[in-house]
């Protein structure tokens, strides 16, 4: 028995479940599928323990969608990012650099929300979506694709036809396989880990990216817990040095946390569990087959540096959702549309960011000093640290 559609989104992350509930929302009947089900409480074995900063841009994609009002109680604001230089002989904050969104409107940079809790919350509101389906524990496993339809095979044997298949299923992307799409992969010998803490000075709504070698050690601002200021941290370091920080007993792990940031926020003390991912960036050699379009991690990766992943994910969906018309979804004209608004400018931010993060990772003190001096001459130029302030949100 073959079930017809109009959409299949093949991927149940943060992604795929705000690709099913905006397009959803506008009035298409969806199903969603992804061979895990998703966890929504922090203290639960396998919970996302990032944090996602929504940067200006995305806030209408998630208004449409719905997912906003459910959102915004929950969202710590952005207003400053901070980049600190702590690269010299000694690991103290040598050069600390505000970039405040006032300097381009009376809205923050963005919002941040725990990754676990997004999960909650999409899964909520697509509760509230009759056209639409998800069915965690279930993979699409294998696809056929003609003129008229996506035929997807579901890991339980049924086969649904979709007049457009969105493959949101991950950098290891199964669809994007059985479309013969390429990737071109950098890898950095990276990994991160993802925690929180809470401290003893308030963040002030700011996020902090503190750079000496390795990568970016990221202080992302959540609400208090237990009456203490708290952030959201992402720490990257080499694979072998992750390894020895996961391995450190709970005393010695946050010695080391207080010494890499510089005591900017008083001492940190470890508020959850630790997780840890590779950092690689990625991108596919086009973002468009027969009936099929790829979004986010299917189609695109980047280390986490600048609050790029998601955002550019949400673009993704902000592209389609503007391109679909019921009585042309998932025709060429559509996709190949797709494919030249987004693959450039995706080219260019996974450039940029793999350029940031090279940079970020010197553990040469005169590349360390290069990096600062750089860092230094962009900020005194006032014209320049807006335009990258505008770029880094993805604001026109």
């Amino acid at each position: 028995m073959r079930e017809t559609l109009d959409i299949l989104v093949a991927g149940g992350g943060v992604a795929g479940l705000a690709a099913a509930a905006a397009f959803g929302s506008a009035g298409y009947s969806v199903l969603c599928v992804d061979p895990a089900a998703p966890v929504t409480e922090d203290t639960s074995p396998g919970a996302d323990l990032r944090t996602t900063a929504f940067l200006q841009p995305s806030i209408p994609v998630l208004e449409a969608a719905g997912l906003w009002e459910r959102l915004a109680p929950h969202a710590m604001p952005l207003q400053v990012m901070r980049i600190v230089d702590a690269g010299g002989a000694e690991p103290v904050a040598r050069l600390s650099h505000d970039f405040d969104a006032a300097d381009l409107s009376d809205q923050p940079f963005g919002w941040n929300l725990p990754n676990w809790m997004l999960r909650r919350e999409f899964l909520s509101r697509l509760e509230d979506l009759p056209q639409v389906r998800f069915e965690p524990g279930i993979a699409a496993t294998a696809l056929l694709t003609r003129e008229s339809e996506a035929l997807v095979t579901l890991s339980d044997g049924r086969r649904i036809s979709a007049r457009l298949l969105i493959a949101a299923d991950g950098r290891n992307s199964r669809m994007r396989s059985a479309l013969g799409i390429g990737v071109q992969t950098f890898r950095y010998g990276q990994k991160a880990l993802a925690f929180a803490v809470t401290h003893d000075l308030p963040h002030q709504n700011v996020s902090t990216e503190i750079h000496r070698s390795g990568g970016p050690f990221t202080l992302v601002p959540l609400p208090d817990r237990d009456g203490k200021p708290c952030s959201a941290v992402v720490w990257m370091e080499t694979g072998a040095e992750i390894a020895r920080l996961q391995g450190l007993e709970r005393t010695h792990f946050e010695d080391t946390m207080n010494a890499r940031s510089c005591g900017l926020f008083g001492r940190l003390r470890l508020a959850s569990g630790l997780t840890t991912w590779p950092i690689i960036a990625q991108i596919a050699d086009r973002f468009w087959a027969e009936r099929s379009a790829l979004m986010a991690e299917a189609a695109h990766v980047v280390p986490p540096i600048g609050a790029q992943g998601l955002n550019m994910s949400l673009a993704d969906l902000k592209v389609l959702l503007d391109l679909a018309r019921p009585e042309t979804l998932g025709e060429p004209a559509m996709l190949q549309t797709y494919h030249r608004r987004r693959w450039p400018e995706v080219r260019l931010r996974v450039a940029g960011v793999d350029m940031l993060n090279r940079a970020s990772m010197a553990k040469a003190q005169p590349l360390r000093d290069a990096r600062a001096a750089a860092l230094n001459a962009l900020y005194s130029l006032a014209p320049v640290r807006h335009g990258l302030m505008r770029l880094g949100i993805g604001m026109r």
